[in-house]
C-alpha cells in the first residue's frame, strides 16, 4: 500500500510539475506582451516628475513605445479574445442523461468512490473502441448544465466517455475493471494547476483551428503555434503524468480483472473492425444505416468465438449480465451511436430522411445484400455495354459474336448474363478486356463516389450543407480505394450470386464476419471466391463454369438488375 500511494504521488507531482511549466510559459507570454506598455508607463512617470527631461533620448522615444505599447496591447487583447472564446474541439458522443441511465451512473459513482476521486460530470457514448475523459467546461462551450449532476460539487468534472461497442459486449464486472483507471484520472484532472494548463492548451489549439485559412487572423495562428511549441513537451508529459497517477490509483480496484477485461477490448476491437468494414460500409454506400450496430458486435463476436480456437471460453461468459443492462433502453441508445458511426465513419447526414433510413438486421440480406449484388452487377452490364459500343478489345471476339449453343434459345448479345461475361473474360483476349473493365469500373465507381460527396455537402441527403460532424468530414475512410482486380472480382461475383438467387434458388445472406454471403439451403456457398478469381486471373472459365454447373445456375439467363 505504502509503494501504490508512493507511485501515485509520483505521478501526481511530476502531472502538477509540468502543468506549472505550461502556465509559466502563459505567463511569460503575457510578461512579454505587457514590457511595452509597462516601458511606456515608465517613461509616462519619468516625464511627469521631471526625471527625465524634455530633449533627452528617453524623452523623444517615447512616442514611438507609448504607439508600440497600445499596438501590443491591441494584439494582446486580439489573442486573447479569439482564444478566449475560440471553441475547443469536442468529441462527437452520444450524451446518457442520467435518468436512462442510473444502474451505470451508480457503477460510476460506487468506483469513484472507492477510488476517493470527484465521480465524472456526465457520461455519454462513443461509437468506438475507446474510453476517456473530456473536458467539456471551456466558457466558449457555454453552461453545461445538461451534463451537470445532483451534487453541486461535480459539475466542473470532466465527462466520461465510453466505447458503446464495450458496453454490448463486455459483462458488468469487467467494464467496472476497465473503467477504473478512466476515472481514476478525475483526481488529477481537478487539480486546479493542471485544469488551468488543460484549458490553456486546449484555447491555444482552437486558436489554431480558428486562424487556419483566415488572413485577418494569421497573426493569431502564428502566435497560438508559437506558445504550443513552447508548451507542447511540457503538456505531453503532464498527461503522461496524469495517467501514471490515475493507474497506480486504480490498482487497487479489481486488478486481475482488468486483466481479463483488457483481452475482451481486443476481441472488441477486433469484431468492430470488421462489422464496420464488412458489413456497415456496404449499407452506408447505398444510403442505408444498420440500426443496431453494437448488437451485431455480439454476434460477430460470437460467431469469431465459434470459429476460432482461441476464442474458445469467450462465449461461455455471455451467461453473465452485460454491461447494456445498465441502461434502460439500450436499443434506443445503440440506434443512435449506430447512426453517429455513420456520420464519424462515412459521413452521412446527421438524421434520417430520403435516402438515407436505418436496416434492422432481419431487413439487411435483402435490402442490403441483394440490392449491393444488383447494383454491381448493372454496372458492370453497363461497363460492358461501354466497350461494346467503342469496339472490342484488340484480337478479343465481338460483342455480337454468335452465342455458345447452351445461350442460343434464351440470351440476346448484350444481356446481363453470366455468359456474357465468361465470353468476354476467357481465352486469350480475356486479359485485354479484363484491363479494360478494370479502368472503366474504377472511373465508374469514382464518378459516383463523387457524386455521392457533392450530394452530402449540398444537403441532398436530407441534411444542412456542410453538417457531417460539425462541419467536418468523416474522420477516416474505413477502406483505401479499390484497386481495379478488386473491383472486377466483387462486379463478376455480384452478377454470379444475381443469377444463382434468380435460376437456382439460392438466397442473400449476412456473414456477421465476412459481410454479404450467398446462402443455399440455409447454408453458405463455397469455392465461389475461387472460381472468380481463376476467371479474372487466368482467363480459365472452367472453374466457374463447373461450380454454376454444380449449383444448377443458369449462365444463359438475363438476371434481374436494379
Amino acid at each position: 500500500m505504502i509503494g501504490l500511494v508512493a507511485g501515485t504521488e509520483a505521478g501526481a507531482l511530476a502531472a502538477r510539475t509540468r502543468a506549472l511549466a505550461v502556465l509559466r510559459v502563459r505567463s511569460a507570454a503575457l510578461a512579454l506582451a505587457l514590457l511595452p506598455a509597462a516601458t511606456a508607463v515608465v517613461l509616462a512617470a519619468g516625464s511627469a516628475t521631471g526625471h527625465i527631461a524634455d530633449g533627452s533620448a528617453w524623452a523623444a522615444a517615447r512616442p514611438a513605445v507609448t504607439a508600440a505599447a497600445v499596438l501590443a496591447l491591441l494584439l494582446t487583447a486580439a489573442v486573447a479574445a479569439v482564444v478566449a472564446r475560440a471553441r475547443p474541439a469536442l468529441s462527437p458522443t452520444v450524451p446518457i442523461p442520467e435518468e436512462t441511465a442510473p444502474d451505470l451512473y451508480r457503477l460510476v459513482r460506487d468506483l469513484a468512490d472507492r477510488l476517493e476521486v470527484p465521480p465524472p460530470s456526465a457520461i455519454a457514448l462513443t461509437p468506438d473502441c475507446d474510453s476517456w475523459l473530456e473536458d467539456r467546461t471551456h466558457p466558449a462551450h457555454g453552461p453545461q448544465r445538461r451534463f451537470a449532476l445532483v451534487r453541486p460539487r461535480t459539475a466542473a468534472a470532466p465527462v466520461l466517455v465510453i466505447g458503446s461497442p464495450f458496453l454490448w459486449w463486455m459483462r458488468v464486472a469487467e467494464l467496472r475493471a476497465l473503467l477504473a483507471p478512466v476515472v481514476a484520472g478525475t483526481g488529477p484532472a481537478a487539480h486546479p494547476d493542471i485544469a488551468a494548463a488543460r484549458r490553456f492548451v486546449r484555447g491555444l489549439d482552437a486558436a489554431v483551428a480558428v486562424a487556419a485559412g483566415r488572413p485577418p487572423l494569421a497573426f493569431v495562428g502564428w502566435i497560438a503555434r508559437l506558445l504550443l511549441r513552447a508548451c507542447r513537451d511540457h503538456a505531453a508529459e503532464m498527461e503522461r503524468g496524469v495517467a501514471a497517477a490515475a493507474s497506480e490509483r486504480a490498482q487497487a480496484v479489481d486488478y486481475g480483472l482488468r486483466i481479463v477485461a483488457q483481452e475482451q477490448v481486443g476481441l472488441a476491437y477486433a469484431g468492430w473492425d470488421r462489422l464496420l468494414n464488412r458489413v456497415a460500409l456496404p449499407a452506408w454506400r447505398m444510403g442505408r444505416w444498420p440500426s443496431r450496430l453494437d448488437a451485431g458486435v455480439v454476434s460477430a463476436l460470437t460467431e469469431l468465438s465459434r470459429r476460432d480456437r482461441l476464442a474458445e471460453g469467450f462465449a461461455s461468459r455471455l451467461g453473465e449480465r452485460p454491461a447494456c443492462d445498465l441502461l434502460e433502453e439500450p436499443g434506443l441508445i445503440d440506434e443512435a451511436a449506430s447512426l453517429l458511426a455513420a456520420r464519424l465513419f462515412h459521413g452521412g447526414p446527421p438524421e434520417p430522411g430520403p435516402g438515407w433510413s436505418p436496416v434492422a438486421w432481419s431487413q439487411y440480406p435483402q435490402e442490403v445484400v441483394d440490392r449491393k449484388w444488383r447494383l454491381e452487377a448493372a454496372r458492370l452490364h453497363r461497363v460492358l455495354d461501354e466497350i461494346a459500343a467503342c469496339g472490342a478489345a484488340p484480337g478479343s471476339p465481338q460483342e455480337a459474336a454468335p452465342a455458345p449453343p447452351a445461350a442460343a434459345q434464351d440470351s440476346a448479345p448484350g444481356a446481363p448474363t453470366v455468359a456474357r461475361v465468361l465470353e468476354r473474360l476467357t481465352g486469350p483476349a480475356g486479359g485485354g478486356v479484363g484491363e479494360e473493365l478494370e479502368l472503366r469500373l474504377s472511373a465508374a465507381v469514382a464518378r459516383e463516389a463523387a457524386r455521392e460527396e457533392r450530394a452530402a455537402k449540398s444537403g441532398a441527403l436530407g441534411s444542412p450543407a456542410g453538417t457531417w460532424v460539425d462541419g467536418l468530414a468523416p474522420l477516416f475512410p474505413l477502406q483505401p480505394p479499390r484497386s481495379g482486380r478488386e473491383l472486377l472480382t466483387d462486379h463478376v461475383t455480384a452478377m454470379v450470386c444475381c443469377a444463382a438467387v434468380d435460376t437456382a434458388g439460392a438466397t442473400p445472406g449476412l456473414d456477421w464476419l465476412d459481410g454479404p454471403a450467398l446462402m443455399v439451403g440455409g447454408a453458405r456457398c463455397a469455392g465461389l471466391a475461387h472460381s472468380v478469381l481463376s476467371l479474372i486471373e487466368d482467363g480459365d472459365g472452367e472453374p466457374l463454369r463447373a461450380w454454376l454447373g454444380d449449383l444448377g445456375v443458369r449462365v444463359e439467363k438475363p438476371v434481374r438488375l436494379v
